[in-house]
């Protein structure tokens, strides 16, 4: 019998103080980094190189080593917190929501069943986000992110279409999802995972502002049940990943309520934005959907993962997802999250955004992203005032603003090209971050303002980079 001298020992070489305070001069120091735009991205040096081509180690080494490692790699990798990421729909790792996640952490409470107050906190933070937007959830959870949520939320509209799907399949059932050709691509991983099929997703033409057409949606559904194919939700998208826009779903609530079919509203990125003035006209119609799902590491600044789905009926998501197993006690049915989401071992997300909501309050929220749907109109004023630059998608409805550089007399065979080169030498610069994009078969820059660090200063640099380089790749 082994005594306790003789167990192998996980215990670090330093002292726990010591290690966290390394620890937190590495993001103390991040975090005056985030601050301010810096001039280029650090490559990997020779000795990192070398590090990470190492071989798996047999024995451990100076935990203060090791997180003074770990601080290079991040200084070194994409920084999505840094003022002047434009690219993707990016977080802005909000101060105290890193704070969160290391408490959350430490602590290790598994919200897969009841977790004393942290279930509590997590039925808070869901009635919070809820009002933030204007949804009358009577129940949620929080997720890994947008995919998970809309799979979770399309789950729950399959059993209601189809009751008894989740126990016999979709053998011999044919169903059809319906959203904007623009819509993201988790809708149809969605009818992959469900047992629908991406064949059967209704990928419908969009109107001028890019939103999908409830009248093609109308007759989508009406030709489908005319063929013996069961409609099982529309998705309304509330902010496209590619440019923003966002579906009237007023209008397509009318349109499913008048055939029984459940409207899903995808506000990963968006939806953040019904909570303002400026936009929340936008959203009319939100507070009829039967469920809507939210990404607080986009818009809500949080720190990845940090995904919410929201629900009309508590019962939709627990006759779609609930289970009796001996292992699983349901001594407080209420409080039992694995029975109306897909994971069970769930970290305390919900944390970091009750905690963002305690410290900053709703108010200094919405006013953040009031300041990035300003910065994203600025953006577009600036890129129309420059003829070598040329807006693809008129004002922006959100935060995204594609645009393509247009040097004087180059041939529009050749504008393609010359976009991707500029976009591969602004990421080799690396003064500000941005991504390529197609909007409608033109390869273009697709910035996109969702941090709260970034200055009106911030996007004109934008700008003024895109010129500079676009003139020398020209």
């Amino acid at each position: 019998m082994s005594t306790a001298s003789e167990l192998p020992s996980l215990r670090l070489d330093a002292s726990r103080e010591e290690a966290l305070e390394r620890a937190a001069a590495i993001v103390a120091r991040a975090w005056q980094s985030f601050d301010r735009a810096r001039p280029g991205q650090p490559d990997v040096d020779e000795r990192l190189g070398e590090l990470l081509r190492a071989a798996l180690p047999n024995t451990g080494s100076s935990v203060l080593a090791a997180l003074d490692d770990a601080a290079q790699v991040l200084d070194t990798s994409i920084a999505q917190p840094r003022p002047r990421f434009f690219a993707f729909v990016g977080s802005s790792g909000l101060e105290i929501g890193v704070l969160g996640d290391l408490l959350a952490s430490c602590f290790d409470v598994n919200l897969a069943v009841w977790a004393g107050a942290a279930s509590e906190v997590e039925d808070q933070a869901v009635r919070w986000v809820s009002e933030f937007v204007g949804y009358p959830a009577a129940a949620g959870a929080f997720t890994s992110g947008g995919t998970i949520s809309n799979v979770t939320a399309l789950a729950a509209a399959r059993e209601r279409a189809l009751p008894g799907a989740r126990r016999d399949g979709m053998a011999g059932t044919r169903a059809a999802l319906y959203c904007s050709r623009e819509a993201h691509y988790s809708v149809v991983r969605s009818a992959e995972l469900l047992g629908i099929g991406s064949e059967h997703v209704r990928s419908l033409e969009i109107d001028e502002l890019r939103g999908l057409r409830p009248e093609a949606v109308a007759e989508a559904i009406d030709e489908d049940r005319a063929a013996g194919v069961s409609p099982l939700a529309v998705v309304a998208t509330a902010g496209t990943t590619l440019t923003g826009a966002v579906d009237r779903i007023d209008a397509l609530a009318d349109v499913c309520a008048s055939r029984d079919v459940w409207l899903h509203v995808d506000g990963a990125y968006g939806v953040a934005a019904a909570s303002t003035t400026s936009a929340g006209h936008l959203f009319g119609g939100l507070d009829r959907a039967d469920s809507v799902t939210l990404d607080a590491h986009k818009w809500l600044y949080l720190p990845k993962a940090c995904g919410v789905v929201l629900v009309r009926r508590h019962e939709d998501l627990h006759g779609a997802l609930a289970h009796e197993e001996d292992y699983i006690p349901h001594e407080r049915p209420e409080h039992h999250m694995v029975d109306i989401t897909l994971e069970y071992s769930r970290p305390f997300r919900a944390l970091k955004l009750w905690l963002a909501f305690r410290t900053h309050g709703a108010e200094a929220i919405r006013a953040a992203i009031e300041q990035n749907l300003g910065q994203a109109r600025l953006l577009y004023d600036e890129v129309s005032s420059h003829d070598e630059l040329e807006p693809l998608c008129g004002v922006p409805q959100l935060s995204i603003v594609p645009f393509r550089h247009v040097p004087p007399g180059m041939p529009e065979d050749d504008l393609d090209d010359h976009n991707a080169r500029l976009v591969e030498q602004l990421q080799r610069q690396g003064d500000v971050w941005v991504a390529p994009a197609r909007v409608d078969g033109t390869v273009c820059l697709r910035p996109c303002v969702v941090n709260y660090r970034t200055t009106n200063d911030d996007v004109r640099a934008l700008v003024d980079a895109v010129l500079d380089v676009g003139r020398t790749v020209a």
